[in-house]
């Protein structure tokens, strides 16, 4: 099959690959019709990392079934379907629970199996299949993936009606958060420096909208909160910006308010100056969220696809721009550079 491989300097080399096999009775093999490029893809762009070098990466993808295992029930050839990858060794004790998104062996075993996006094929256990209504496209379900993550934060941050929200970061994940908490009945202000997602997040409910480039932020947050701070800010920029977004987000916060971090962090031991003695006279809360799971008895990634489904969330506003598989490269340089492409949602066509 086809695949796109990292190379040694983080690009991407296209070339044919051994397409995977059904290792159990119970995978599903599917071919990969759209993928996604997510901010964690984008931290490992144009980076020397040999851990994956000649590895197929991307975690945002939907299909179509082609073989399935002797096992499978729920789905034949021919299936339209969004697949998850979020995938944990399935014996430990946080998987015991569904808490599989913390897995300590979860890049290990999902990087094996479905969390292979930039190739033409895919292969998983039935349980990480969903059917795909037909009125969704394959583009609208690559932002499932997304919208999951925005979704395990949301629960995490409990929002509830009429709260005031402040999201830091309008791209993907951010404007994702916004939705989820309009439809909570929050009003949200979110902030970027680029105006084209500005523009998208006023169209997508937003009350107010912050070019943090140039205006001071918090004082947009106490004016928007009539001086007391947010009920729950959402940290959506992550990376090498974190050191500035996170201390940004607990002065945005009011007192008992809760940040929640969704951004991703790189690796390694990260100093970020905090103001720790009013964080704690105020109990504000901190609370790490990652990748997503279930919440009670529902899987994250399922409630997404029904909302999604039933319009309650819009993923087609966020697909911006679109690349075939052959034009990786171009497209992770036009995600990159949003500022002057505009760029939200880059999808790939795979096959």
């Amino acid at each position: 099959m086809k695949a796109a491989l990292k190379t040694a300097g983080g690009r991407f080399e296209v070339t044919e690959v051994e397409r995977p096999i059904i290792p159990s009775r119970d995978f599903v093999l599917a071919r990969v019709r759209v993928a996604g490029i997510c901010g964690t893809d984008l931290r490992h762009w144009q980076k020397a990392e040999p851990e994956l070098e000649c590895h197929i990466v991307g975690h945002e993808l939907a299909g179509e079934v082609v073989e399935v295992g002797e096992a499978v029930s729920r789905f034949k050839p021919g299936d339209r379907v969004v697949i998850e990858t979020v995938m944990g060794d399935d014996v430990c004790e946080y998987c015991k629970i569904q808490r599989y998104n913390i897995c300590e062996h979860l890049y290990d075993v999902r990087t094996k199996y479905v969390s292979r996006a930039y190739g033409e094929f895919v292969c998983g256990p039935e349980s990480k299949f969903y059917h795909l209504p037909d009125h969704v496209s394959f583009e609208e379900a690559a932002l499932i993936d997304t919208f999951s993550v925005c979704l395990h934060a949301h629960h995490h941050a409990g929002v509830e009606l009429n709260q005031k929200i402040v999201v830091i970061g309008a791209g993907p994940i951010g404007l994702g958060q916004l939705q989820l908490a309009r439809l909570a009945g929050a009003d949200v202000l979110i902030a970027d420096p680029v105006q084209s997602s500005l523009d998208l997040a006023r169209e997508l409910g937003a009350a107010e909208t912050v070019d943090n480039g140039s205006d001071d932020l918090v004082a947009r947050v106490m004016a928007f909160t009539g001086g007391r701070g947010a009920d729950v800010v959402f940290e959506c920029v992550g990376g090498e910006h974190m050191p500035e977004t996170l201390p940004l987000a607990t002065r945005c916060v009011r007192r008992g308010g809760a940040v929640v971090v969704v951004g991703g962090f790189d690796k390694g031991e990260i100093a970020i100056p905090l103001e720790w003695q009013r964080i704690q006279m105020s109990e504000i809360r901190i609370l790490m969220s990652a990748s997503f799971a279930y919440h009670d008895i529902y899987p994250e990634q399922g409630t997404v696809l029904d909302l999604l489904a039933s319009g309650k969330l819009n993923a087609s506003k966020l697909i911006t721009h679109r690349f075939d598989l052959d034009h990786i490269n171009d497209a992770f340089e036009t995600a990159a550079a949003k500022e002057h492409t505009g760029a939200v949602f880059v999808a790939i066509t795979i096959s």
